[in-house]
């Protein structure tokens, strides 16, 4: 049988590594579902998602025209997309204090003071 881009077709799960699942499309054909691919979102494990045998419903996106070898999406067959969900910004100090660099520019003077007197009493002792 003959692939084109674009085809939706009908296959079977035959295996599944951290970066994607097997799909027999034919009895000598497979194509690979790479992770991100695999549904709209953030795919944490694949195993959540698919599973040995199971039969799904893939479009083909790319084939390589020197290997042969078929990309296919679940993800492109989807009507109902998940959105990105943006990680919550984390602070390295308590945003409602208001204090930013202004505690640093403060004692800024006073690590240069002990940085230099540091040095001194490490020449001396040489």
């Amino acid at each position: 049988m003959t692939y084109q881009i674009g085809q939706v077709l009908e296959g079977t799960i035959t295996g599944i590594q951290p970066y994607g699942a097997f799909v027999a499309l034919d009895e000598h054909t497979q194509g690979l579902i790479h992770v991100s691919e695999i549904q709209s979102g953030y795919t944490k494990n694949i195993n959540d998602v698919v599973k040995i045998g199971q039969k799904v419903t893939v479009q083909i996106i790319d084939i390589d025209e020197y290997s042969h070898k078929i990309s296919l999406s679940k993800r492109s067959l989807e009507t109902v997309y998940e959105k990105h969900r943006s990680p919550r910004k984390r602070y390295f100090t308590n945003k409602n204090k208001r204090i930013g660099f202004r505690s640093i520019a403060e004692r800024l003077p006073g690590w240069i003071e002990e940085a230099l007197q540091n040095l001194h009493n490490e020449t001396l002792r040489k």
